[in-house]
């Protein structure tokens, strides 16, 4: 594929970086040159100073016969207009933005943008290093992030099944047996729950 990537911060070098060791043909944009200059001396694509929302430049840096960009300044306001100028002037099908403000997530999801908040993942890995270490996983489906995380089940549910749990805004997953053996929960199944057992529940968090 051919990608463009906006913004050459930490974010925009290494999905460069990973795109390009994958064999994808990657071009970066950036207003400043010394950020271009901190790429990995092993990437092998094309780097480009100059303002990002300048339509010559982004043209120069060959917007009209890429197959994704992936916008990741710092800036949101730059992020959703050069996202915009992408997916609705040059028709890039495959837009991707971060941004840093979660609430505005949904103004970047409604004009059609693959989004990636920062702010979210970073807050929940703080989470669960604080309150549950090494019990949670992320995985991404389309524009969504999810969390799995694994909850010890409270002594009161002892004897009970997972009908009997309230967690709102969560998912059950499975049950993760205390002597290590894991249970998928199907459809309408409702797993028995004992001590020493975890409940695998999984939310959204992007």
């Amino acid at each position: 594929m051919n990608i463009l990537i906006i913004g050459g911060g930490l974010l925009g070098r290494s999905t460069a970086q990973q795109l390009d060791a994958l064999g994808h043909e990657v071009v970066v944009v950036d207003e400043n040159q010394e950020n271009l200059s901190l790429l990995d001396s092993s990437f092998g694509g094309v780097t480009l100073a100059g303002f990002p929302m300048d339509l010559n430049v982004l043209r120069q840096a060959g917007i009209e016969s890429c197959d994704g960009v992936a916008v990741t300044t710092s800036d949101d306001n730059l992020n959703i207009a050069v996202g915009q100028i992408a997916k609705e002037y040059f028709k890039v099908e495959r837009v991707a933005a971060r941004i840093s403000d979660p609430d505005r997530e949904d103004i970047f999801e409604d004009i059609g943008l693959y989004t990636v908040c920062p702010t979210n993942m970073a807050s929940e890995k703080l989470v669960s290093g604080l309150v549950s270490p090494g019990q949670s996983r992320q995985v991404s489906f389309g524009s969504a992030t999810i969390v799995l995380e694994a909850l010890p089940v409270d002594k009161r549910l002892f004897g009970r099944t997972t009908g009997d749990l309230d967690l709102p805004g969560e998912g059950i997953f499975g049950v993760l047996k205390g002597d290590g053996r894991f249970m998928l929960k199907e459809a309408l199944e409702e797993l028995s729950l004992a001590e020493g057992d975890r409940v695998i529940v999984s939310r959204r968090i992007d």
